[in-house]
């Protein structure tokens, strides 16, 4: 699977932004999607993941009630709407495709990554 991560950039505190995960080269439908952020100096941390039928795992305690995965499958694509947003949520987004339905809040239990996308929340 190939993923094409989009939509980072500038945001004032209390701003949105909704980022975008394009997947191509295998059946979509396969793969749970999950999205990590990873802040400079800190490790990767699970934001959530979503299943093919829109189920979703339970948010980062940090991200619930602000952020919300979905997913469209006639896209092939995934999104995080991100609202509310705080300047400790800078940081590097990735998207991830897991294949084995298992360990979603895990990194390491991804298949496929996106290249990441940067998320600055500064005034």
């Amino acid at each position: 699977v190939q993923l094409q991560a989009s939509g980072g950039g500038l945001v004032q505190p209390g701003g949105s932004l909704r980022l975008s995960c394009a997947a191509s080269g295998r059946t979509f439908s396969d793969y749970v999607m999950g999205y990590f952020r990873q802040a400079p100096g800190k490790d990767r941390e699970f934001v959530a993941a979503i299943n093919y039928v829109g189920f979703t795992t339970p948010y980062a305690p940090s991200v619930k009630g602000r952020f919300t995965i979905s997913r469209d499958n006639a896209k092939n694509t995934v999104y995080l709407q991100m609202n509310s947003l705080k300047p400790e949520d800078t940081a590097v987004y990735y998207c991830a495709a897991n294949g084995h339905h298992r360990g979603l809040s895990n990194w390491s239990e991804y298949d496929y990554w996106g290249q990441g996308t940067q998320v600055t929340v500064s005034s």
